[in-house]
C-alpha cells in the first residue's frame, strides 16, 4: 500500500521513529477485515487536514482490539504512533506531553505538562519535524472532552468511544459484535487444541458472538482443556443462575456468564490469583504497575499481603490472570491491565463492605508505590503512573491518613510541572468530600486549601486566592496557633495577596516580622527561611528600596545555591537568581543585569525548559535588561518571543501576560513602532484592572507609559491627563517619595514642557530630582533622566547659569556610570527630554 501522505512510498517493514505506549498486539486478532478497509480508506482521503475518526460500540466488541490492530497493520506509513488513554482529561495532557521528547522539545519534566501539551500539539499541526503522524485517543467519551487537545495538521487522529454522540462530529467507523464466521476463524485460533467449526458455531451463538466474551471462552478452554459441550452446560447454568438472581443488564448477560466460569476455575486452580484479580478491579483501567505490588503494606488484608510478600507466588498469580484473559500483561513494560467491563464485573460481584475493603487496599498499595518527594523530578515518572487511578479508585474520597497524603502529593507534583489547570480541578474535587468528612478546621483540609491558594495565584486569581487564604489563615492560627508551620506558610500568602493589591508597604512589614519568626524557630538557612528572604526582597523592591532588595536577594540565591541537591528545587533557585539580576538592573546597573540575567536564562532554558513560567519571567527580565542598556533589537527579539508564548499558555489576561506585553510596548517604542507600541500598551492597559482592581499601582504604571506614547505623537494634553491621574493615584497609594510616583512626576513635566509651561515643569522637575536624588543617589540612571529633562527646562526657562551647571553634572554622571555613548546620554546631549517608562515586577 503507498503511503496516504504526500512522497515516496514507505518501506513495509520500517518502524516509525517514534511508537509509543501502543499496547502489545493481539496475535489472535481475527476478521474485521471491511472495518479496517473502511477506516484505512476514511483516513487516507485526508492528506493535509484530518478529520478524526472515531470507533464506537458496546463495551467487549473489540474497538480498542481494532485501534491496536490498525496501528501494528499500517505502522510503516507513519512517522510517529502514539497512543493517549482519553478517560481522564488529566491522562490525555500527560500523554501528549510525554511526547514533547521525540518532537525535539523540552520535556514535560522542564515545562510542565500544560505548556508541553501544547507544544505538542504546535508541532503536530506544523508537522514539524514528522508530518506522518497517527494519534490514537482510546475510551474518549464526550466530543467536549477533546476539543482542545484533538491535533489539527496533516497527520491522522483515531478515536475509540463508546458515545454514540461523536456520530455528529466526525467520521465514524461502527464497530459490532464479530460476524459468526470471523467468531469460528477466532476460536479456532485461541484453543489451542482443535474444535470443530460446528462446536464452534455453538459457542460463538451461546456467546452472541461477543469479541471479550469468546476471549474469555477461548481462555478457559485452552488452559483446561474444558470440552465445549462441558463448557456450554456451565454457560447454561451460570446464565440461568444470572437471569434468576435479577443481575442488571448493563452487562451482556453472555458475557457475565463467560467471565464468571473463568473466574471460577481460576479460583479452583489458584484462589490468590482471584484476590489479585478483585484487587486490580478497583485500580483505573489504565495499566497498573507492577511494582505496585512490590511490597505488602499493612491493612491490605492476609491474603493479599502474603501472596504479595511470596514473589514467585505472585509472578504466577500474574501469569495466570494472563493466561484466563482476566488481564492483559505488559512484561516489557511491567504492568497489568484489566478490561473495564471486567472490572466493574469484578466490583459487582462483591458486597458494599468487600468492595470499601478492597478499595483501602488499593490506596495503601498506590500511596507506597508514591515517592515522598513530588517536587523532584526524578520521581515524576512514578507519579505520572499514578495519575490514570487516582479518580477510578476515589482516592480523594478517602479519609485515610495514606491516602490523603497521596492526594496531597498528587496536586504539588501537579503543581510543580506547571499544570496548574489540573492541579486545580483535582484540589476543588477533593476538598468537597474532606471538608464534609473532616469539616474546615482538620490539618488535612488546611493543608489542601494552602495548595489551593497557590495554584490560584498562579493562575492570576487574586482576589479568590485572598479570600480564601485570609479564611484559612485564621482557622489555622486558632486551631494550630500562630507559629506552627501550616500557620506561618498561610501569612506568607497573605503577604503576596497584599502585594497583589498593590498594599507594597504592609506586605513588607508583615514580611519582616514573619521573617524573624522562621529565623527563630528554623535558622537563616532553612528553605522557607530562605523563601520568605526571596519574599521581603520583592517587598523591598515595591518599596524602592533597591540596595536593601538586590542584599536579601544575595543572600537567598547563596542559600539556594548552596542547598541545591539537599532539598531545595530548582525553580526556587531561578526565582531568586533572576530576582537578583532584576534587582541590579533597579540599582541602575545594567550591564550586570544583563550578564546575570543571561546566565539565569540559559539556565533556565537548560534546567526547565524554554516554556516553563519561571523561564519565562526570567527572559522578560532579560529584555528589560537589554533595553536598559541600550541593545534594542536582542530585546525586542525575547520580548516579541516571551509575549508570544505567554499569550498562547496562559491568555491574554494572565498577570505575567500583561507585564510581558507592556514589556514589548515600550520596547517598541523605543525603536519608534508607535502605532503597535500604541496599540498595545491601550490593550494592556484596558486589562489590568480586570487583574488587580482599579487602585493598584501597576494601573497607574502602565497609564503612564501610555501617556509618554501619546506626548510623542505629538498629543500633549492627553499624556499630561493621563499622567496627573496616575501620579494622584499613586500618592495615594504609595506616596510621593516612591520610584513609581516619581517616575510619573518626571513625564508630567516633559507633558508641563511641551505645552510651553515651563516655569511649572521646573518646578515640578526640581522637587522631583531633590526627592529621587535621596531615594536611588544622585548617579542612578532615573535621577540622571530627571536632571537632563531640568537642566533642559532650566535652559528654556531662561536660568542658564543653573541650567549650564546641572548640564555638566549630569554629563559627568553619565560619563561614570551608563557612558556617554549609551542612548540616553546621547538624547541628552542632543537637548531633547528622556522618558521614563514603566515595567511591573512580579509579585
Amino acid at each position: 500500500m503507498t503511503s496516504p501522505h504526500s512522497g515516496a512510498p514507505r518501506s513495509a517493514g520500517r518502524v516509525p521513529e517514534v511508537w509509543g505506549r501502543i499496547p502489545p498486539r493481539n496475535k489472535n486478532f481475527t476478521g474485521r477485515e471491511e472495518l479496517l478497509s473502511r477506516l484505512r480508506a476514511g483516513i487516507a482521503g485526508q492528506v493535509t487536514a484530518v478529520v478524526p475518526h472515531a470507533l464506537h460500540g458496546l463495551g467487549g466488541v473489540g474497538k480498542t482490539q481494532m485501534a491496536v490492530e490498525y496501528a501494528y497493520r499500517f505502522r510503516a506509513e507513519y512517522e510517529v504512533v502514539w497512543w493517549i488513554p482519553a478517560d481522564q482529561p488529566v491522562l490525555v495532557r500527560s500523554s501528549l506531553a510525554s511526547l514533547a521528547p521525540h518532537l525535539g522539545l523540552p520535556p514535560s519534566t522542564a515545562s510542565g505538562i500544560e505548556d508541553a501539551a501544547k507544544a505538542v500539539l504546535d508541532a503536530l499541526r506544523r508537522g514539524e519535524p514528522f508530518s506522518r503522524w497517527l494519534l490514537i485517543f482510546d475510551n474518549a467519551d464526550q466530543p467536549e472532552d477533546l476539543n482542545d487537545v484533538i491535533p489539527q495538521g496533516p497527520g491522522h487522529v483515531l478515536i475509540t468511544s463508546r458515545n454514540h454522540r461523536w456520530d455528529g462530529v466526525v467520521d465514524t467507523v461502527p464497530v459490532d459484535v464479530f460476524s459468526r464466521a470471523e467468531s469460528v476463524e477466532f476460536l479456532s485460533k485461541r484453543v489451542s487444541k482443535a474444535i470443530s467449526e460446528q462446536d464452534a458455531d455453538r459457542l460463538a451463538d451461546e456467546l452472541g458472538d461477543l469479541p471479550l466474551a469468546l476471549e474469555q471462552a477461548g481462555a478457559l478452554q485452552a488452559e483446561t482443556g474444558m470440552s465445549v459441550p462441558e463448557y456450554l452446560g456451565l454457560l447454561k447454568e451460570r446464565t440461568s443462575q444470572l437471569l434468576g438472581e435479577g443481575k442488571p443488564t448493563e452487562y451482556p448477560v453472555s458475557m457475565t456468564a463467560a467471565w464468571g466460569l473463568s473466574v471460577t476455575s481460576l479460583k479452583e486452580r489458584l484462589p490468590e490469583a482471584v484476590e489479585l484479580l478483585r484487587c486490580c478491579a478497583f485500580f483505573g483501567p489504565e495499566p497498573i504497575p507492577r511494582d505496585a505490588f512490590s511490597q505488602p503494606r499493612a491493612g491490605i488484608g492476609a491474603e493479599l499481603s502474603g501472596l504479595i510478600a511470596d514473589p514467585i507466588g505472585l509472578s504466577r498469580a500474574i501469569g495466570e490472570l494472563g493466561r484466563y484473559a482476566l488481564a492483559r500483561l505488559d512484561i516489557p513494560g511491567r504492568t497489568i491491565q484489566v478490561h473495564r467491563l471486567i472490572q466493574a464485573l469484578l466490583r459487582d460481584e462483591l458486597l458494599p463492605a468487600e468492595q470499601a475493603r478492597m478499595r483501602h487496599a488499593v490506596h495503601l498499595l498506590l500511596a507506597g508505590y508514591a515517592p515522598s518527594d513530588p517536587r523532584d523530578p526524578a520521581n515524576w515518572p512514578r507519579y505520572a503512573n499514578l495519575l490514570g487511578h487516582i479518580a477510578p479508585a476515589a482516592v480523594g474520597e478517602s479519609g485515610a491518613p495514606e491516602a490523603r497524603t497521596l492526594s496531597l502529593n498528587i496536586v504539588r507534583y501537579l503543581f510543580a510541572r506547571g499544570d496548574y489547570a489540573s492541579a486545580r480541578g483535582l484540589v476543588d474535587g477533593f476538598l468537597k468530600n474532606w471538608i464534609a468528612d473532616s469539616g474546615e478546621d482538620h490539618i488535612d483540609v488546611l493543608s489542601l486549601r494552602l495548595e489551593q491558594v497557590n495554584i490560584l495565584r498562579e493562575l492570576g486569581a487574586y482576589e479568590e486566592a485572598s479570600r480564601l487564604n485570609r479564611k484559612s489563615l485564621e482557622v489555622a492560627e486558632k486551631t494550630f496557633g500562630p507559629d506552627d508551620e501550616l500557620t506561618l506558610r498561610y501569612r506568607r500568602g497573605d503577604c503576596a495577596d497584599l502585594r497583589a493589591k498593590g498594599d507594597f508597604q504592609q506586605a513588607r512589614e508583615r514580611d519582616e516580622e514573619l521573617l524573624r519568626r522562621y529565623e527563630g524557630k528554623y535558622g537563616p538557612t532553612d528553605l522557607d527561611t530562605l523563601r520568605t528572604v526571596n519574599n521581603l526582597a520583592l517587598d523591598y523592591g515595591l518599596s524602592s528600596d533597591y540596595i536593601g532588595s538586590k542584599e536579601l536577594l544575595q543572600r537567598a540565591f547563596r542559600g539556594w545555591q548552596a542547598a541545591e541537591g539537599a532539598g531545595a528545587d530548582k525553580v526556587s533557585l531561578l526565582i531568586a537568581w533572576s530576582g537578583l539580576a532584576r534587582a541590579v538592573r533597579l540599582c541602575g546597573d545594567y550591564a550586570e543585569a544583563c550578564d546575570l540575567g543571561e546566565d539565569a536564562y540559559a539556565y533556565a532554558k537548560d534546567e526547565l525548559g524554554v516554556e516553563h513560567n519561571a523561564t519565562l519571567r526570567t527572559g522578560k527580565d532579560l529584555s528589560i535588561a537589554w533595553r536598559r542598556a541600550g541593545d534594542f533589537d536582542r530585546a525586542l527579539e525575547l520580548a516579541q518571543e516571551v509575549h508570544a508564548k505567554y499569550v498562547r499558555l496562559f491568555g491574554l489576561d494572565h498577570p505575567d501576560t500583561l507585564a510581558t506585553a507592556m514589556c514589548l510596548a515600550n520596547v517598541q517604542r523605543g525603536l519608534g513602532e508607535s502605532d503597535a507600541a500604541m496599540q498595545l500598551a491601550e490593550d494592556t492597559a484596558r486589562r489590568y484592572p480586570r487583574v488587580y482592581g482599579t487602585a493598584h499601582p501597576y494601573n497607574y504604571g502602565c497609564r503612564g507609559n501610555l501617556a509618554i506614547m501619546h506626548r510623542e505623537r505629538g498629543d500633549a494634553p492627553t499624556a499630561r491627563e493621563l499622567n496627573e491621574e496616575a501620579l494622584t493615584g499613586l500618592e495615594a497609594k504609595l506616596g510621593r517619595d516612591h520610584h513609581y510616583s516619581l517616575t510619573v512626576a518626571t513625564n508630567l513635566a516633559s507633558d508641563l514642557s511641551a505645552l510651553g509651561e515651563v516655569d511649572a515643569a521646573c518646578r515640578l522637575g526640581q522637587g522631583t530630582l531633590r526627592r529621587l536624588r535621596a531615594i536611588v543617589g544622585d548617579d542612578h540612571p532615573m535621577a540622571l533622566s530627571c536632571a537632563a529633562n531640568l537642566a533642559a527646562d532650566l535652559k528654556e526657562a531662561g536660568a542658564e547659569e543653573e541650567a549650564a551647571a546641572l548640564h555638566e553634572r549630569v554629563k559627568d554622571g553619565y560619563a561614570r556610570t551608563l557612558g556617554l555613548e549609551h542612548p540616553d546620554a546621547q538624547v541628552f546631549l542632543s537637548g531633547r527630554h528622556l522618558d521614563a517608562d514603566f515595567d511591573p515586577p512580579p509579585i
